[in-house]
């Protein structure tokens, strides 16, 4: 017995016997570096090891989830005796099922990479790499950061699951600075490769350059192109309302649809990805200890699948989908399937219109029809007659999710696997073309 089943086990143990009916922990064990870059140089390299539990606790019909540092056991043991003692002021879930039987889960190969596992220890070469390629071009300063972890984690249920997973981990971004302009791309993956570690420092400095000089664009709809950092923003958020949770809280532009009725363009298929063992957030088991599977959210343009744990899929009468957090339904890793298109060959079919790289402060103001805005950041190009023939300053995409999703008019070929503080679940993403995108000006 591994010393985090241990651990496990005895949170198990001490919950029944204070009398939960049900219990499922996972412990998880984590080391981490991070190398942050300011004024072009590394100037702060941080190490930190944690190790939590998360604790599911249900005694008739109430629900109770926690997290908490496992520095010492008599802590977590104190806060399970507290909750038990609350348990009573919890009104029954509507959502109660019973934890499922243990299943054993097929491994997935390569989530740990020794050659990260070599950078957690001596970073000195990457961030020399970093440097390098971002300085390949006329910028004037960048600024970001780099992190590595590795992860161990073990799940305890009281229905006799005990299962171990060990990963290892790379996110990043490096946001450029060259005049007017600016410019950013990220990367999330599990393995090591120096050649994509450049390609992002690479890739925000010459974003940079190109819009190193700026002009203002008239509010209006465009043809606009998404980068992989927005893409993976946006269909965050639809993949999100995918879930049964966010359906039955009315949080959903799913709220009235059902599998197999149309939702997007045809040419557009994103797939929850969780045995996908390139992109953080694989695994072979959920929080339950269901086996996962790579399923289809949107298939060809159609709703394929709602996301469930056990208590979700009994209220739909459905099965798991093998998606359970510690409470709700949550997304694994995204892929969204490329195209047949070169970003030069999507650039070609703009009259006018803007390629938009990046993004933050993405808003809903209505889930279920699913308007949203969303401010520009870093590098907006402008497009006229198939060339890019300049930068606009800062401004504001409105719109609402169904009518972008149907307004796909080209998928790129190329992916890239985006994962920062926008793209909270990582997700491998092309670009993407959309067809009269509404944008307004940006006020601060």
């Amino acid at each position: 017995m591994s010393e985090l089943i241990e651990v496990g086990v005895k949170l198990r143990d001490r919950a029944l016997r204070e009398g939960f009916e049900e219990a499922a922990v996972l412990v998880t064990h984590t080391e981490s570096l991070m190398v942050k870059f300011a004024n072009s140089e590394p100037s702060v390299v941080q190490r930190w090891s944690s190790r939590e539990a998360s604790v599911y606790l249900a005694k008739n019909q109430r629900l109770l989830g926690t997290s908490v540092p496992v520095g010492s056991l008599e802590e977590a043991y104190r806060l399970i005796s507290e909750l038990h003692s609350l348990h009573a002021k919890v009104p029954p879930s509507m959502l109660y099922a019973p934890l499922p039987e243990p299943e054993k889960p097929q491994p997935l190969e390569g989530l740990v990479d020794r050659k990260l596992i070599d950078v957690l220890h001596d970073p000195s070469s990457v961030s020399e790499a970093v440097v390098e390629a971002a300085l390949r071009h006329s910028i004037d300063y960048f600024a970001g950061m780099f992190q590595v972890s590795y992860e161990r984690k073990a799940l305890v249920t009281s229905k006799g699951a005990e299962l171990e997973e060990e990963a290892t981990s790379l996110k990043m971004y490096i946001r450029s600075f060259a005049g007017e302009g600016s410019g950013q791309w990220a990367l999330g993956s599990r393995r090591f490769d120096l050649q994509r570690i450049e390609e992002v420092a690479s890739t925000a400095s010459r974003l940079a350059f190109e819009s190193r000089r700026q002009e203002d664009v008239p509010p209006g709809k465009y043809d606009v192109i998404l980068s992989p950092m927005v893409v993976g923003n946006l269909f965050n958020i639809v993949a999100d309302m995918a879930t049964a949770s966010s359906i039955l809280m009315g949080a959903s532009i799913f709220v009235n649809k059902a599998p197999g009725d149309k939702v997007a363009s045809e040419q557009l298929t994103i797939i929850d990805a969780p045995r996908n063992s390139e992109l953080p957030g694989s695994t072979a088991f959920d929080d339950e200890g269901v086996p996962t599977y790579s399923k289809p959210i949107v298939e060809k343009g159609v709703l394929a699948n709602i996301l469930h744990n056990t208590k979700t899929a009994a209220k739909f009468g459905a099965r798991s989908t093998g998606n359970a957090g510690l409470i709700f339904p949550r997304v694994w890793a995204l892929e969204v399937l490329p195209g047949g298109y070169s970003l030069d060959e999507m650039i070609r079919e703009v009259r006018e219109g803007l390629v938009v790289t990046n993004n933050w402060y993405t808003r809903l103001q209505n889930y279920i029809e699913g308007t949203f805005s969303t401010i520009t950041r870093d590098a907006v190009l402008i497009v006229r007659n198939g060339e890019v023939v300049g930068a606009a300053r800062k401004m504001r995409i409105a719109d609402a999710l169904p009518r972008m999703l149907n307004s796909i008019a080209a998928i790129g070929r190329e992916v890239y696997d985006i994962h920062w503080w926008e793209v909270d679940t990582p997700t491998r993403a092309p670009y993407i073309l959309f067809r009269e995108v509404g944008t307004s000006k940006h006020t601060a």
